[in-house]
């Protein structure tokens, strides 16, 4: 591994001008590879004091052995240069989506004397009509075998075809009519094109030309008492129907469009796009991706159009005239020029905003959090991952004993009001919901972040050692050691004592933030003498590792399962006290408009909503429903009914709303 100082150009050798630079290791292999518009600026910034780099960019700069650069005549021209250059090496250290394959089209090849049906991927060929992008290719041929029962057209090869007009035999789906038989003379060449034409004008779009030509030709076939050829058209429409329904019309008919949409974390990104080719949706498509190196939302959806449009010179066939995607890239002007370069006409890349298509953007988007969601849930039900994981961080962080049970801990308010945190409990890399516990924090412990963490930290194992010191479950867990086998009957005794609320204690203790947080949580624990349980600290910002005798973080790397155990965890705890937040604060603005009416005291008020259920509806209920409640007479009925009443006309209650509204986001996350 070299020391990046070995390698570092001089600051005057660096050009300001953009261009495209390579970092390569030992054995001259490019690790990876990036563009700038100012070389000096971007270079100098890889060189600057290890300890300021992320994790990722940090690897690379000590597995490099050299830089060097190429200065270009426009940031058109890195972009191309860089996309060139990231296909030829490959580069470890560049993000790459793993699925990296062409498009599936429908393609009819009307420019042989039998067209034949396929399914084609790679560049397009003359005298032949394509219809798509489908995705999966599964897809597609589930339309195929579908319509060739209206529309009979060849599909075999050209050896399969040959071959029956040989033996004047046909292939299977001659046989049980999925295939017009040109090969064997069933259909001249002229009838058989006009099938294949038929074929395509379906799949353009007139599909409702052929139902109704059909539909009346079942019409006839009924009238003259000719019932089963009725019921085969009646099954033929059923078919074109369930084609032509299977892709819903969402936007116009002269709508083609590609819509990305990612939803991501800091070590990974799922990203799908759907699409859309005559106002129809026609495929949908999924990466995974792992974010090696620090990258905005911008750069993700650079790096993604470069290695879906630019897969050489097929690229030109998947590019439709509009591009929408969740947020333009920084260098948005030169990519829109790049992509108009390789379709051969203009390309609309911007964001939507309203209508339609943002709409449908934010179907993209939930697909995409879908796919995330899952790809976790997969990876963190993996035995063998979370052995893995356990083992690293283990390693890792140097522990004595494996990770049998994990708790984290997380605080949640908006700006120092309704305080709560929250702890999350895994034991042996799964989740036990039943030990989450939450806890209210007031007082002095609510004044900041530090304060509440130590208030969580020492109610959480003051109950610990209550329960271990207890003299009950004491003398039952000595008779039991007494008894050596017999200590089966404990689980009859402990009906009669108190219920044991944790199992055992962590291993780990794991809290939302920095070194703060783990030195109010480790100073918790040797406040009560317990000096067996090891404390860290996720940052939210580098997902850094902080230990409370170390001024330096421990950094995992950013593909590793530790790290990823740890980030689902923070995150469960991160979720749980944002639940429990919402939960106290909308209570606490429910009793706000109650608090208001004059004469009404906490027993009347709990039986109001114990009786209807809400504010709401008891703003609702009318002066006979409200003296249905024990306690509320007529005065304190009518005085009721009209300050809710007032309340609501002059917009208090929502006014209310709005503003914790707009302090959650950001500020939750504490």
């Amino acid at each position: 591994m070299a020391d990046p100082r070995s390698y570092r150009p001089q600051t005057g050798e660096i050009p300001v001008d953009p261009g495209v630079y390579r970092f390569r290791d030992e054995h001259a292999r490019v690790v990876y590879v990036g563009k700038a518009k100012n070389l000096r600026s971007r270079l100098n910034s890889y060189f600057a004091n290890p300890q300021g780099l992320l994790p990722r960019t940090r690897a690379m700069v000590f597995t490099a052995a050299s830089v060097e650069w190429t200065v270009v005549g426009s940031e058109l021209e890195a972009l191309q240069l860089e996309y060139t250059w990231i296909k030829e090496f490959n580069p470890r250290f560049n993000v790459m989506f793993r699925d990296d394959k062409s498009y599936p089209y429908l393609a009819v090849t009307m420019g042989e004397k039998y067209p034949r049906v396929q399914v084609m991927r790679g560049d397009r060929r003359k005298d032949t009509r394509y219809f798509g992008p489908f995705y999966p290719a599964k897809a597609i041929r589930e339309t195929v075998d579908t319509l060739l029962r209206v529309f009979p057209v060849r599909t075999c090869s050209s050896g399969v075809f040959k071959r029956a007009e040989r033996t004047g035999r046909p292939c299977l789906l001659g046989y049980i009519d999925k295939c017009s038989a040109p090969c064997v003379g069933r259909i001249s060449p002229e009838d058989h094109r006009d099938l294949a034409a038929q074929f395509c004008d379906f799949m353009g779009g007139q599909a409702t030309r052929f139902i109704v030509d059909l539909e009346k030709r079942m019409a006839a076939a009924v009238a003259d008492l000719d019932y089963e050829s009725a019921a085969r058209v009646r099954d033929d429409i059923a078919a074109l129907k369930r084609v032509f329904e299977r892709n819903t019309v969402v936007l116009s008919e002269d709508t083609d469009a590609d819509i990305f949409a990612l939803k991501e974390d800091e070590l990974e990104a799922a990203v799908q796009v759907f699409h859309v080719r005559g106002g129809r949706i026609r495929g949908q498509r999924g990466w995974m991706v792992e974010k090696v190196e620090d990258m905005t939302t911008a750069d993700l959806v650079e790096h993604l159009l470069q290695q879906v449009y630019g897969d050489g010179s097929s690229s030109n066939n998947q590019i439709p005239r509009e591009v929408l995607v969740p947020e333009l890239p920084s260098n948005a002007g030169e990519m829109a020029i790049w992509l108009a370069g390789l379709r051969g006409a203009r390309v609309d890349l911007r964001v939507p905003r309203r209508g339609d298509k943002a709409t449908l953007l934010g179907t993209v988007e939930q697909n995409a959090a879908d796919a995330l969601r899952l790809h976790k849930s997969r990876r963190a039900g993996d035995l063998t991952t979370r052995s893995a994981a356990l083992q690293e961080l283990q390693e890792a962080l140097d522990l004595p004993h494996p990770l049998m049970r994990i708790e984290c801990f997380d605080i949640s308010h908006v700006q120092g009001t309704n305080v709560v945190a929250s702890m999350v409990v895994v034991e042996d890399g799964l989740p036990r919901k039943a030990d989450y516990r939450r806890f209210s924090i007031t007082g002095d412990a609510a004044r900041d972040d530090t304060a509440s963490m130590y208030d969580v930290i020492q109610r959480r194992f003051r109950n610990y050692l209550a329960e271990k010191t207890s003299p009950v479950l004491q003398g039952l867990k000595d008779e039991a050691a007494d008894d050596g086998a017999a200590a089966a009957p404990l689980a009859d005794t402990t009906t009669a004592v108190p219920r044991q609320k944790f199992a055992y204690p962590p291993n780990l203790v794991v809290v939302d933030g920095g070194q703060p947080q783990v030195h109010a949580a480790q100073r918790a624990l040797e406040d009560l003498g317990i000096d067996d349980v090891f404390v860290i600290g996720l940052a939210k910002r580098l997902e850094e590792v902080w230990l409370p005798d170390s001024d330096f973080p421990v950094i995992l790397p950013r593909a590793s399962e530790g790290l990823f155990l740890l980030q689902r965890i923070r995150d469960e705890a991160h979720r749980f006290a944002i639940a429990f937040h919402r939960q106290k604060r909308g209570k606490s603005m429910t009793a706000s408009a109650l608090d208001s009416v004059p004469g009404l005291g906490p027993a009347k008020k709990k039986a109001l909503l114990g009786h209807f259920g809400s504010v709401k509806k008891v703003r609702a209920a009318s002066l006979e429903e409200l003296q249905v409640v024990p306690g509320v007479g007529p005065s304190l009925a009518e005085t009721l009914h009209r300050s809710l009443s007032a309340a609501a006309a002059d917009g208090a209650p929502a006014a209310t709303v709005a503003a914790v509204n707009m302090a959650t986001g950001e500020i939750l996350d504490s």
